[in-house]
């Protein structure tokens, strides 16, 4: 499709948090939208990397807006799948301690969900066992009803067409951002581009985008690169719906679990490995010049970050699948390490880091600037929060539009 000359919202990025801002502003009378996407086909990162899972906000502070996002945004995300008949699987998910000094993190999630206003209960070892039969716990676990699956790649691609449908949205592959040409132009692969207004939804490389406004100076992003593992099937057992460990609440990843999707697979990951590239998805594939500095920032929150450095010394090794295997074995009752079968999906998790502080952001960031909107650090579980967050960043942002 041939880029337009103007749009009255510019929109570069086209995975579920570009579109859902999309579809929000036309829902409040929008048009002469354009999103651009750097890719040939939309859902080739994170919105169609992601392991489809609908959270239910058992993980997040009462006070961040992942907690406000996530609850709501689960259940529009549930009633959008259901309205259109797209696959959804609604198992929920059981948090399970490996020992007994995760029992007070245990109850840390217990009362945020409360909090968030999740439906969650605690329950034994015997009512764990009628949900999931083959996951163990030490006492008690977490379990959340709300917990769902869905096929992102597919929920995107109807997302889209609703936008094309509407006439009053245009959605432009293979079309990347380059930069500015004063203040009201984008510079793109594919040509100019004027805008009114412009919305930073870039996932990855949503802070190159920033620092072309001048926002955001202050961040750097790190990827994490997660790779899974596949259950092979016919096996006497099989997951129903999710397992998931205790995490350490110190960092924003979740740990290796076992989640069953919309097709019937049981994957089991991610892991959260430092990569060398923002799609670094490969052994060596993705990464670019890049990686270097990647590396450099890495060696340097690796000297002053505890939490950080924790990671870089554990997380490297499941590369190698019998310490994989030793990190999902210790959620289950029977699990060989031949069960375990690979597969090519991977993902990864490009983590805002505030370089003031050497600290990883642990929220979703929105900066307004001018006629600008950047949605910073859209991770996990931005796919699930993502229509109630569209809602969220236009309500807080009135005069934007």
């Amino acid at each position: 499709m041939a880029l337009r000359k103007g749009a009255d919202i510019l929109i570069v990025g086209a995975g579920i948090v570009g579109v859902t801002l999309a579809r929000e502003l036309i829902r409040r009378g929008a048009e002469g939208i354009v999103l651009l996407e750097k890719e040939p086909v939309q859902g080739r990162h994170a919105s169609g990397r992601n392991s489809g899972v609908l959270h239910a906000g058992i993980y997040y502070a009462a006070d961040s807006l992942k907690a406000k996002s996530c609850v709501k945004g689960n259940r529009m995300m549930r009633d959008y799948c259901l309205e259109k008949g797209l696959d959804i699987l609604e198992t929920g998910k059981a948090v399970v301690a490996r020992s007994e000094a995760e029992l007070p993190v245990l109850e840390t999630l217990y009362r945020r969900a409360v909090a968030n206003g999740a439906r969650v209960e605690m329950i034994d070892p015997g009512q764990l066992a009628e949900i999931e039969p083959n996951a163990r716990t030490v006492g008690k676990a977490l379990f959340s009803h709300y917990t769902a699956m869905v096929d992102p790649k597919a929920v995107l691609h109807r997302l889209s067409q609703d936008l094309i449908a509407s006439g009053k949205a245009q959605v432009v592959t293979d079309c990347a951002f380059r930069g500015l040409k004063g203040s009201k132009i984008a510079v793109t692969t594919r040509g100019e581009i004027r805008f009114d207004r412009f919305i930073n939804a870039a996932g990855a490389h949503c802070d190159r985008v920033a620092r072309a406004f001048g926002v955001g100076k202050q961040y750097r992003m790190v990827p994490f690169k997660g790779i899974y593992w596949k259950l092979k099937k016919g096996l006497p057992y099989t997951v129903n719906g999710n397992i998931y460990p205790v995490p350490d609440i110190r960092n924003p990843f979740l740990g290796v679990h076992f989640t069953r999707n919309v097709h019937g697979d049981v994957y089991l990951g991610p892991t959260a490995i430092p990569a060398f590239g923002r799609e670094n998805y490969g052994l060596l594939s993705g990464i670019d010049r890049e990686g270097l500095p990647i590396a450099l920032t890495d060696a340097a929150l690796f000297a002053v970050n505890p939490k950080f450095r924790e990671v870089a010394l554990t997380e490297p090794r499941k590369y190698l699948k019998p310490f994989f295997y030793r990190d999902a074995r210790k959620l289950v009752k029977r699990l060989e390490v031949g069960d375990l079968e690979p597969t090519p999906k991977s993902g990864i998790r490009a983590q805002l880091v505030d370089w003031t502080t050497k600290e990883l952001v642990m929220d979703f960031m929105v900066t307004a600037d001018g006629d600008a909107l950047h949605v910073l650090n859209p991770i996990s579980p931005a796919f699930t929060s993502s229509m109630f967050l569209a809602e969220t960043i236009l309500d807080e942002n009135p005069l934007w539009f």
